[in-house]
C-alpha cells in the first residue's frame, strides 16, 4: 500500500505485535545492540518494533493480547536458556535480546516450512497477493525451498490417490462481504481472539486439537451467516493470509492508496482508511489511531458502503411543477433558479416567514451552518430545525440546565476506567457498536452493569457478560424509575456530600433532597407504576452509589418521551448526587443516534438558537453574525417541525428546504406530516436518493456521500473528526456547494472555496470551537470541543474543576405521567427501536446487502399477548393506534414483557411513525416515539393504507427522460 493521507502527528500504521503498555515506569533493554526504552510490561517483540527492529510473526498483532502459537518470533536473551516468543515475554530491566542469530534463523525457517507445507502455493492469483503476512515471512525468514512433501493436507480437495480428502473443507461464500476459506487457515488463531477480545460475541473458536485444529463459525452445521457473527470484519482485519478475505478485495484487487476519514453511520464517529484502488473503493478498513473506534468497526461501518454506488441514486437535479407530475432531468442553474423563484415568490406573496427548512444530522458540520446561515441570512427566518430535535434535544436542555452544556461530558476511553455503569433507554449493541464493544471488555474485566430498559437487551445477558441488574420499567416510566434511584441514595446517606458542597449549589440541594426523600419516591410506592420490583431498583441504587467510578449512558429511550428533559435532569442529579462527575470513568454520555447530530446541535440547527447554543433574543450574539454576514437576523424564534407542518395546513407556512433528511418516514404521526407537505407550494428535497418526503416535492436537488466531501463531523463524545474526500461527487457538486449555489441563486453572494474557509466562520462565531481550524485537525487527528485558549488541544472530559454554569444544579424531577395511556381498545404499548443491521429510515443499508440480515421491520411480541391472539411466529399482525394503523409479521420473543410490542422503522413499507402520535416533551417538542398504546390483532396482510402508498410512492418517482 502507498500513497497514505494522514494527521501529521506520528500515526503509525505499523503493526507492533503486541498492544501497547500503560504503564508509567520504563524499563531499558537492549535489542541488536541498540538501547530501548519503553514502558514496563511491554513485550520484548513491541520494544524490537519501537526501535525499528521487526520480529518475524503470524499469531501476533497489536490489536489484541499475545499469544504465542506460531513460534516465528523466537529469540535469544543473554543470561536466559532457549529461544523464548518474542510476543509473550515482557522486558526487563538490563535485559539484551538477540534476534538474528544463527539458532533462531533456523528455527524460524523450519517453523516457516512446516507452515508452508500445508498452505496451497497459489500467491500469484492469490486475493492477499502483496497483502499477505504468510507471505512477507516467508521472504523475512528466508526461505527459499521446503524439505517436506505433507501426504495429509487441508489444502486439496483430493489426495495422492484420487481419494476424497476428509481434511478438506470447501470455501464458505455464505457472509455477503467475505468469504472463509479453511483450505489457507493456518490456525493462528488471531480471528478467534479478535472476535473475544476486540468485539466480545465469541462467535468463533477452534475445533480438534492439533493437526485436526480448525476454525469454526458456530457449530458443525453453521455457516458464517448462520453463526453468532455480527459481520464486524474484526477477524478478517486480523487474519495473516487470505482465509478470510473481503470480497471486494477479491473482485477488484489490492488497493493502492489510502485516505483517512470519518464513518457517516452512528454516532460513535469511527475513523476509517478509506483503501482505494484508482477512484474505486476497495474496503473500509478502521483506523487503529481513531480515538472513538480504537481499530474497531461494525458492519455498517466496515462494509455498508454499497448505497453510494446504488443504481437507485439520483445523479441528476429534477423539478417538477406539481407533486402528481413525473420529475423532469434538468440542469443544476434550471433546478437553482426554480427553487429560488419559488421561494421568493411565496414570500412576496406571504411574507418572511412563510418558508423555511431543515438541517441534517448526517451532512458535515459545515453543510449544516450553512444551510442555518441560508434560512437565517438569505431566508430572513428563524424557521430552521433539524432532526436531532426530535431525538436528542432534551439532551441539550436537561444538561444546560443542570451542567451548563448541552452535551456529554466524557470521551470513550473513560469507560475503561469505569466501575459501574448505569445503561438506560439505550442498546448499545445495536445502536452504537463499537462503543458495546469498548463497554463489553470492560464488563468482562469486571464492571458491573445496571440495565434499565423495558426490553431484555443483548447486554443483559451475552456471552461472558450479565448485568448485575436488569430493571425492566414499564415505558414511560423513566422519571419515576431514576427518582427511586435516588430516593435511595439520599435516604439511605450515600450521596457524596463533599462533592455536592464543593460543587454544586447546597441550597438547591437540600431543597432537592426533601422533594426525593418523600415516600412517594420510595422503590416500593413507585413499584406498581414502574413494573420494577423494589428490592432489585434498590439493590442497583446502593450499587451505583458505592460500587466505585460510576458511569451513565443513555440512548432515545431517554429523551423520546413527553418527560425527556425530565430524565435527563433526573439523570444529572444522580451523577451529582454521587459525585461521578468530572475524572475518567465516570459522567452523563448521551449515545447520538446518527453521526452528526452532536455537530447538528453546535451549528444552531433549533429555531431559538444560533451556533454554540446562543438564543436569539440576545443582541450581542446576534450582532457577532450580522456584522460577519452582512444582514440582519431576526430576534424572534422561528418555527420548529411540527409548527411549520400546522402552519402548512392553516395555510401560512408554504415553502421548505429539506437537507438530508426523510421527515415523512423519521417524524411521528406519518398523517400529518404528509398533509403538512402536501399542503405546501415547494417543497426542496436535497438528499441522494428520491425518499419517502420526496413523493411531495416540487425540487429534487441530489446530494453527496461523506465519501465524495470534505468537512467535519462531531460525534456523540464532542469529538470533532475529519471527513476526506476520497472520490469526486458523483452528482458533480459537494453539499455545502449545492447549498451556496441555493444562496447565490437568492441573491446572495457567497464565495467560498473550500469548507476549510466555512470551519474558520464557525471558529470566529462560536467559542467552543474557537480553536478548531482544519490545521489543527491535521495535527491532532481530531479534537473535542471545547477547543479554545484555554483549551488548545480539545477536552477530552468536562466539568473537571467546576461546572460550565459554576455550580452544578439539581432540578426539581417531578413524574407526571404521559397523555398517551392504554385502555380497552388499545391495551399494549408500543416501543421503537434500531437493530445492528440497519440504520436511521435505511435508506442507506437498505441498498446493501445488509438486508439479508433484516429485510423488513416486524414486531415483538411476547408469547403470552401473542396466544391470547391467537397469533403465531411470522403471522401478519394488524398494529393499531389512536394515530393510525399497519401491518408486518410478529415474532414472538420474552424480551418484551406482556403487555409490550416493539418494532423497528427501517423499513417504509411498514412505517411504523404511521402509529405513533403527536405527543412530545414538554421542554423541547420532542416526539414521543416510545410510548404509543396500540393493540395488535391478525391480519392477512399488508393494509389498504399501504397498498395506497406503494402506489403513490410509485407514482410519484416516476422520471421523464431528460430530451421529454
Amino acid at each position: 500500500m502507498k500513497d497514505f493521507i494522514l494527521p501529521t502527528r506520528d500515526f503509525s500504521t505499523r503493526d507492533f505485535g503486541t498492544p501497547a503498555s500503560k504503564s508509567k515506569s520504563l524499563v531499558t533493554l537492549t535489542v541488536d545492540g541498540f538501547t530501548v526504552t519503553v514502558p514496563e510490561g511491554t513485550s520484548v517483540m513491541r520494544a524490537a518494533a519501537e526501535a525499528g527492529i521487526p520480529v518475524p510473526k503470524l499469531c501476533a498483532t497489536d490489536s489484541i493480547e499475545a499469544f504465542g502459537s506460531c513460534r516465528l518470533c523466537l529469540v535469544e536473551i543473554e543470561g536466559r536458556n532457549g529461544t523464548p516468543a518474542s510476543c509473550t515475554t515482557p522486558v526487563a530491566p538490563g535485559m539484551v535480546v538477540h534476534t538474528q542469530t544463527e539458532t533462531v534463523k533456523k528455527l524460524r525457517k523450519g517453523v516457516m516450512e512446516l507452515y508452508i507445507s500445508d498452505h496451497p502455493l497459489d500467491c500469484l492469483t492469490c486475493a492477499a497477493n502483496g497483502d499477505c503476512e504468510l507471505q512477507d515471512m516467508a521472504g523475512a525468514v528466508g526461505l527459499r525451498d521446503v524439505r517436506y512433501d505433507a501426504k495429509d493436507t487441508h489444502f486439496r480437495a483430493k489426495d495422492s490417490s484420487g481419494a476424497v480428502n476428509p481434511q478438506w473443507l470447501p470455501k464458505d461464500d455464505s457472509n455477503p462481504y467475505f468469504t472463509y476459506d479453511p483450505a489457507k487457515c493456518i490456525v493462528c488463531s488471531r480471528c478467534v481472539r479478535a472476535c473475544e477480545e476486540v468485539q466480545g460475541t465469541f462467535a468463533l473458536t477452534i475445533s480438534g486439537r492439533g493437526f485436526d485444529s480448525r476454525v469454526m463459525a458456530g457449530g458443525a452445521d453453521d455457516s458464517f451467516l448462520t453463526s453468532d457473527c455480527v459481520s464486524c470484519g474484526a477477524c478478517v482485519q486480523a487474519c495473516p493470509t487470505a482465509t478470510l478475505t473481503e470480497k471486494s478485495v477479491i473482485e477488484i484487487g489490492t488497493p493502492d492508496r489510502s485516505i483517512i476519514t470519518t464513518c457517516a453511520y452512528c454516532g460513535v464517529g469511527c475513523s476509517f482508511e478509506a483503501q482505494m484502488r484508482g477512484d474505486e473503493l476497495v474496503r473500509m478498513v478502521p483506523w487503529k489511531h481513531g480515538k472513538a473506534n480504537r481499530g474497531h468497526s461494525c458492519v455498517k461501518g466496515r462494509f455498508a458502503y454499497g448505497y453510494a454506488a446504488h443504481k437507485d441514486r439520483i445523479l441528476k437535479p429534477m423539478i417538477r411543477d406539481s407533486i402528481n407530475d413525473p420529475w423532469q432531468e434538468v440542469t443544476w442553474e434550471e433546478a437553482l433558479g426554480f427553487a429560488a423563484r419559488r421561494f421568493r415568490d411565496i414570500q412576496a406573496k406571504h411574507g418572511r416567514d412563510s418558508i423555511g427548512g431543515i438541517t441534517s444530522s448526517r451532512c458535515t458540520n459545515e453543510e449544516t451552518y450553512l444551510v442555518q446561515k441560508l434560512i437565517r441570512s438569505v431566508f430572513g427566518t428563524n424557521n430552521v430545525d433539524t432532526c436531532a430535535r426530535v431525538c436528542h434535544s432534551p439532551t441539550g436542555y436537561g444538561l444546560g440546565q443542570t451542567f451548563g452544556t448541552s452535551a456529554g461530558t466524557q470521551d470513550f476511553d473513560s469507560v475503561e476506567q469505569t466501575d459501574v455503569v448505569i445503561v438506560i433507554g439505550a442498546n448499545p449493541t445495536d445502536g452504537h457498536p463499537v462503543f458495546a464493544s469498548r463497554l463489553k471488555k470492560r464488563l468482562r474485566q469486571g464492571a458491573q452493569l445496571i440495565v434499565i430498559d423495558p426490553r431484555r437487551i443483548d447486554l443483559v445477558k451475552s456471552p461472558h457478560i450479565r448485568a448485575a441488574h436488569h430493571l425492566p420499567l414499564k415505558p414511560g416510566t423513566n422519571v419515576a424509575v431514576v427518582s427511586a434511584l435516588a430516593h435511595v441514595i439520599v435516604t439511605e446517606g450515600l450521596f457524596d456530600e463533599a462533592f455536592i458542597r464543593s460543587r454544586c449549589d447546597w441550597d438547591e440541594f437540600q431543597d432537592y433532597a426533601a422533594f426525593i426523600s418523600e415516600p412517594r419516591h420510595a422503590p416500593e410506592a413507585t413499584a406498581l407504576l414502574t413494573g420494577v420490583p423494589a428490592a432489585e431498583l434498590r439493590a442497583a441504587a446502593r450499587l451505583f452509589a458505592t460500587g466505585g467510578n460510576g458511569a451513565i449512558y443513555y440512548g432515545l429511550g431517554v429523551t423520546e418521551h413527553s418527560q425527556g428533559s425530565t430524565t435527563v435532569m433526573a439523570i444529572a442529579n444522580l451523577a451529582m448526587l454521587t459525585g461521578n462527575i468530572g475524572r475518567p470513568g465516570v459522567g452523563v454520555n448521551p449515545l447520538r443516534g446518527q453521526n452528526n447530530v452532536q455537530g447538528a446541535c453546535d451549528m444552531g440547527s433549533f429555531p431559538h438558537e444560533l451556533p454554540g447554543y446562543r438564543h436569539v433574543a440576545g443582541a450581542e450574539v446576534r450582532e457577532v453574525f450580522e456584522t460577519l454576514w452582512g444582514t440582519p437576523i431576526s430576534p424572534e424564534p422561528g418555527l420548529r417541525i411540527p409548527n411549520m407542518l400546522d402552519a402548512a395546513v392553516d395555510g401560512s407556512f408554504r415553502g421548505i428546504y429539506i437537507q438530508g433528511e426523510d421527515i415523512l418516514q423519521s417524524d411521528p404521526d406519518t398523517h400529518h406530516v404528509s398533509a403538512g407537505l402536501a399542503a405546501m407550494e415547494c417543497v426542496v428535497v436535497h438528499d441522494l436518493f428520491l425518499n419517502e418526503t420526496a413523493n411531495y416535492a416540487h425540487v429534487f436537488l441530489p446530494g453527496s456521500t461523506f465519501l465524495e466531501k470534505d468537512g467535519t463531523f462531531t460525534n456523540a463524545e464532542r469529538r470533532i473528526n475529519r471527513v476526506r474526500k476520497v472520490m469526486a461527487p458523483r452528482n458533480g457538486l459537494a453539499d455545502w456547494e449545492v447549498t451556496m449555489a441555493l444562496a447565490n441563486a437568492m441573491g446572495a453572494g457567497w464565495t467560498y472555496t473550500h469548507p476549510a474557509q466555512i470551519m474558520d466562520e464557525v471558529a470566529i462565531t462560536t467559542p467552543s470551537f474557537a480553536g478548531v481550524s482544519y490545521e489543527r485537525l491535521e495535527e491532532l487527528g481530531s479534537v473535542q470541543w471545547p477547543c479554545n485558549e484555554a483549551h488548545p488541544e480539545g477536552t477530552p472530559v468536562m466539568h473537571v474543576d467546576g461546572f460550565m454554569r459554576g455550580k452544578g444544579r439539581f432540578m426539581i424531577t417531578e413524574y407526571i405521567a404521559t397523555d398517551e395511556r392504554t385502555g380497552p381498545r388499545f391495551p399494549l404499548l408500543l416501543t421503537t427501536g434500531r437493530i445492528l443491521s440497519q440504520y436511521n429510515v435505511g435508506a442507506q443499508t437498505r441498498r446493501t446487502a445488509n438486508v439479508v440480515w433484516h429485510d423488513q421491520d416486524v414486531l415483538e411480541i411476547h408469547p403470552h399477548d401473542a396466544e391470547s391472539r391467537g397469533v403465531k411466529e411470522g403471522d401478519w399482525v394488524r398494529l393499531a393506534s389512536r394515530a393510525g394503523e399497519t401491518t408486518l409479521r410478529a415474532s414472538l420473543t420474552d424480551r418484551v414483557s406482556p403487555g409490550v410490542v416493539y418494532t423497528t422503522f427501517h423499513h417504509p413499507g411498514t412505517q411504523a411513525n404511521v402509529i405513533t402520535t403527536d405527543h412530545s416533551d414538554w421542554a423541547t417538542n420532542c416526539p414521543e416515539y416510545k410510548v404509543t398504546a396500540v393493540q395488535v390483532a391478525p391480519s392477512n396482510g399488508p393494509s389498504d393504507w399501504q397498498a395506497d402508498y406503494a402506489a403513490l410512492s410509485e407514482r410519484a418517482r416516476r422520471i421523464l427522460p431528460a430530451a421529454e
